[in-house]
């Protein structure tokens, strides 16, 4: 019994030394930046500044954390320059997010409305409103993955499912 699993382990760390490997790392770690970026004006639109509405503060937050987002994961993650193409990049991208701002407003409005329910405290419904913005991307972070990654990112000749050989070194 014990071979098997040292042979998943020994995959699992060879895995961690791949291209593909260092391409999701970089993904995670832009999706952190862009996390607490878009959860800290969410935060500070609905509880500090007290804007608007939880939807409308969700949406200011979540539009401005997906510039840098668009261009770090371009750029950083998968490792491309130059200028961005804009059927191939940008308009799916921006379909993405925009798809996602909906899921995510949704769900913040929703919790939001609730939090009434459940308390009367402003701290506790910006404490559900995060929550929900945060859960809400969470199931969003996987299939955006894969759609950057077979879709949007790639190069032109890696449209067929093939990925492409990087000029990259850490790629």
């Amino acid at each position: 019994m014990a071979a098997p699993t040292q042979s998943k382990l020994v995959r699992a760390r060879a895995f961690t030394h791949t291209p593909s490997f260092s391409k999701l790392w970089r993904y995670a770690s832009v999706s952190v930046v862009s996390t607490v970026l878009s959860l800290g004006l969410l935060y500070m639109f609905f509880r500090i500044a007290k804007v608007g509405p939880a939807w409308e503060c969700n949406v200011y937050a979540t539009a401005i954390a997906t510039v840098p987002s668009y261009y770090l994961n371009r750029t950083w993650a998968w490792g491309k320059s130059g200028r961005s193409h804009v059927m191939r990049e940008v308009v799916p991208f921006w379909v993405i997010a925009f798809v996602s701002l909906v899921l995510s407003t949704g769900a913040v409005d929703w919790a939001a409305h609730e939090a009434h329910v459940i308390s009367p405290t402003h701290q506790v419904q910006t404490l559900l409103v995060l929550l929900a913005n945060f859960v809400t991307y969470g199931f969003i972070w996987i299939v955006k993955f894969l759609l950057f990654n077979r879709y949007l990112f790639t190069d032109a000749r890696s449209q067929d499912g093939v990925e492409a050989v990087s000029t990259t070194a850490d790629l």
